[in-house]
């Protein structure tokens, strides 16, 4: 699916209406793909999910991020995963938590026509084998695997990179401003897409669209 790094802005808006501002934003500022963040929408309505996705028009990985990862859906896990499987009929890519109930995760992955397996630790970076076996578990899952954690020195940046070294078509990102460089240095080693803020980031250490662009540019990762 991916044959250059994609630059993924993240939509995290409380209303359709500004969800599709920001939208327009980031395809004005050059994002490659989006990510709506139905946990952060007030009215997560599947049939509006299912609208606003549409309205978008633009690729779209689709994310109802659990609060135990970081997200904010408030609804039971049942309705989570629902909305997902709903949003998968309009949707490009489905992210979905690999701690998520085997039965449910298994019904999403089932429904997507494309998925991200994601995994979130924002106290700490678990080490390269943990690491790995994360990974390892994810690709047996569905197409994308994808870890985010918190490195506490720098040491622990490094064992994203090897990580990434390691295993083709992941995305391993370290959080945070000690992690900040690895958003950058994650495409040289193969991460098929890097997050990007429009003017805000959904996690610590997101860097804006037009710097991420630059720099990729300048090292010749990207167009």
């Amino acid at each position: 699916m991916f044959q250059k790094t994609m630059i993924c802005a993240p939509i995290i808006e409380k209303s359709p209406e500004l969800a599709l501002q920001s939208a327009e934003k980031a395809i004005d500022l050059g994002a490659d793909i989006l990510e709506l963040r139905i946990d952060v929408l007030e009215d997560p309505d599947p049939d509006r999910v299912q609208q606003l996705i549409q309205d978008m028009d633009y690729p779209t990985i689709a994310t109802n991020r659990v609060q135990s990862e970081g997200g904010f859906f408030k609804g039971s896990e049942e309705e989570r995963t629902s909305i997902l499987i709903n949003a998968a009929k309009y949707a490009d890519i489905i992210d979905i938590e690999l701690q998520t109930d085997e039965e449910m995760r298994d019904e999403v992955v089932k429904a997507a026509k494309y998925t991200i397996i994601s995994y979130h630790d924002f106290q700490k970076t678990p080490s390269f084998k943990e690491l790995l076996d994360v990974v390892k578990a994810e690709k047996e899952i569905g197409n994308i695997a994808k870890f985010a954690v918190m490195p506490n020195e720098y040491k622990d940046t490094l064992t994203v990179l090897n990580v990434l070294s390691e295993v083709p078509n992941t995305i391993g990102i370290a959080m945070g401003n000690l992690g900040k460089y690895t958003r950058i240095v994650a495409p040289i080693f193969g991460s098929p897409i890097t997050f990007a803020s429009i003017d805000k980031g959904s996690a610590p250490g997101q860097i804006d669209i037009n710097t991420t662009k630059d720099i990729l540019r300048k090292l010749m990762v990207i167009d």
